[in-house]
């Protein structure tokens, strides 16, 4: 069993992070690193790792569903039309993180998102830094937070105009969207995408 790894009363090892809170624990067991390959969906996930940004993830967690309503669901084709009256109404709402380099960022971001609709689309784009080979951390002090394909991945977004898109953020939304294995050796969710072995 790794250091870091709690395991509950279900029997069931997760890490610190996820083993409390249950809507933590609940994140972790059924979605996170999960894999995400439409447009919609890491849109989403890239603009919520935008927000939380030098925040815990659960802050995020918590306000998920008022992002999803204060952002249209995170459709880019509405978000990219946000003006002036929008943005201050984003910047007056307590549900969400009332950040404006945030908020403008993912303005920014859905008018990104378009625009690489003609070569190939924003999950293709994101996927394709997916490296050879996963981290295998047995302790939680061995998990990356960045990693080569990340910095890649956000040199590659900047020069297509987005924007929040930092290499340990870009490694976040790759571990969220399952494009690399973080979960502890010993986790019940290890190997759980079927894209890496367990």
């Amino acid at each position: 069993m790794s250091m870091g790894l709690i395991v509950g009363e279900d029997a069931l090892a997760r890490p610190a992070w996820a083993a409390t809170d249950p809507m933590m624990r609940a994140y972790y067991d059924t979605e996170w690193g999960m894999p995400v390959r439409d447009e919609h969906g890491v849109f989403e996930r890239l603009s919520l790792e935008a927000f939380q940004s030098g925040l815990s993830w659960a802050t995020i967690l918590r306000k998920r569903e008022n992002f999803r309503e204060a952002f249209a669901g995170f459709d880019p084709e509405v978000v990219q039309g946000f003006g002036d009256a929008t943005i201050s109404q984003l910047l007056g709402n307590a549900g969400i993180i009332r950040n404006r380099a945030k908020i403008l960022a993912t303005i920014k971001n859905a008018k990104a998102t378009i625009a690489l609709r003609e070569d190939g689309g924003l999950a293709d784009f994101i996927w394709s830094f997916q490296p050879e080979s996963t981290p295998v951390p047995r302790t939680p002090e061995e998990v990356p937070t960045s990693s080569i394909e990340s910095a890649a991945m956000s040199k590659a977004l900047k020069k297509r105009g987005f924007a929040f898109v930092g290499p340990t953020t870009m490694f976040a939304l790759m571990e969220a969207l399952g494009i690399v294995d973080t979960h502890l050796i010993g986790s019940h969710r290890r190997g759980s995408s079927g894209i890496w072995p367990s």
